[in-house]
């Protein structure tokens, strides 16, 4: 790094919605996520943390950071979705690091992190996954498959207390964490797993997400 990292513009009481992962390849289903995060949540903005690689799974098929990043650049438009690659430039390998370096770089923005319903079944395998719900709001949207896991997963039974209910969701970026939400709505099928077996080029042919 020959600077200081760079971030997508921001501004004090900004609501920011976080949503880290690979990227690889970038999909419908991230964008599906997004928009759905961005209007029931009242959000300003979403970040796409694009991750140098997810300790938890294997990089043999991980494409170059630069390519995804610019993958998921070609299937967003709109100022309200940015593409940051943020985490290489830190140096972060877990998202615990990330989360407290931008807390302190913005202590003034809302931020929540956004997963899928997917992710939360193993969120306690994440390093500081606790530290994690202490930092910042946690939006859970609904995916395929993960429904009934993801409500009975460790991590979703740990911070049940914190659970507040998908009709509060206009207000939940306000909350103090830890705070836990559910979100519902249209589901893709799609993933970046399923995509890599049909050996995507990422040109980022993909239906776009313009916000």
């Amino acid at each position: 790094m020959t600077g200081p990292p760079r971030l997508p513009p921001f501004a004090p009481g900004m609501r920011i919605g976080l949503l880290g992962g690979s990227f690889n390849p970038p999909h419908e289903g991230h964008a599906l996520v997004t928009r759905l995060a961005l209007t029931r949540l009242r959000l300003d903005r979403v970040w796409w943390l694009v991750t140098p690689g997810n300790p938890l799974k294997s990089k043999a098929e991980l494409a170059a950071l630069q390519a995804r990043v610019e993958a998921a650049r070609r299937l967003v438009a709109g100022p309200r979705v940015a593409v940051t690659d943020v985490e290489a430039e830190i140096g972060a390998r877990y998202t615990y690091d990330t989360l407290a370096w931008l807390t302190r770089r913005a202590p003034q923005v809302r931020f929540v992190w956004i997963m899928g319903a997917d992710n939360l079944r193993q969120f306690h395998l994440w390093r500081h996954w606790r530290a994690i719900a202490d930092l910042t709001p946690i939006a859970v949207v609904d995916r395929p498959g993960s429904t009934l896991g993801a409500i009975s997963s460790q991590a979703a039974v740990a911070l049940a207390r914190y659970r507040v209910a998908e009709g509060e969701a206009p207000r939940f970026a306000d909350l103090a964490p830890p705070a836990l939400i559910f979100l519902h709505g249209p589901r893709s099928e799609l993933s970046s797993t399923r995509l890599r077996g049909g050996r995507p080029d990422l040109s980022g042919h993909q239906s776009g997400l313009s916000t």
